[in-house]
């Protein structure tokens, strides 16, 4: 299928990884498209390295294996670099999207010589300022949709408010500072 976009999240249990890419399947399906999220299950426990996964396409999707091959990649967490080969399979036409700080410098030498794009994003300082609290997920989720193109930024707002509204239907106080961490995160995200 050559318009389907497979993505692979490399994050720690309890940072929201699985839940970003559940969050993705479901914003790229009301915008008419076929869609798979899920995770990777093992033994994992709270900050045990997790991967989760998405195919996006305007076809039915017929494949139902994890992806090898992935056109993105999205690093919840930096510290994965070193211990996880997070570009395995990696295609050099797509990119990877780390949550970090570090060098551009450190990076590449961490990305064993992954020669596809590379984009950056302070997810920790972006939800920090806009929820209080360090939830990755939310602007990792706008990282990956600006980086992909997916859908258009306005799309992803809209459906965004309606799962929030939703999803923190007993919490509706955490809605604005998702939505802003969402704003944020797509201005933000910058390629090395």
């Amino acid at each position: 299928m050559d318009n389907m976009i497979e993505i692979r999240w490399h994050g720690r249990g309890g940072q929201g990884a699985k839940t970003a890419s559940l969050l993705l399947a479901d914003a790229a399906f009301n915008t008419g498209k076929y869609i798979q999220g899920f995770p990777e299950y093992g033994p994992e426990r709270m900050g045990a390295p997790i991967t989760a996964y998405n195919r996006i396409s305007t076809n039915p999707i017929t494949i139902h294996s994890n992806i090898y091959e992935p056109d993105y990649v999205v690093v919840v967490d930096d510290t994965l670099l070193e211990v996880v080969d997070v570009t395995a399979g990696l295609k050099d036409t797509g990119a990877i999207v780390i949550n970090t700080t570090k060098s551009s410098d450190y990076l590449k030498s961490v990305l064993k010589g992954y020669k596809g794009s590379i984009y950056t994003i302070d997810a920790r300082k972006i939800s920090e300022k806009a929820l209080g609290r360090y939830f990755p997920n939310t602007p990792m989720l706008a990282a990956i949709v600006k980086v992909s193109n997916i859908m258009s930024d306005e799309a992803l707002l809209e459906d965004m408010k309606g799962s929030f509204k939703h999803k923190f239907a007993k919490k509706p106080e955490v809605i604005e500072g998702n939505m802003k961490a969402l704003k944020m995160a797509l201005k933000e995200v910058k390629k090395i």
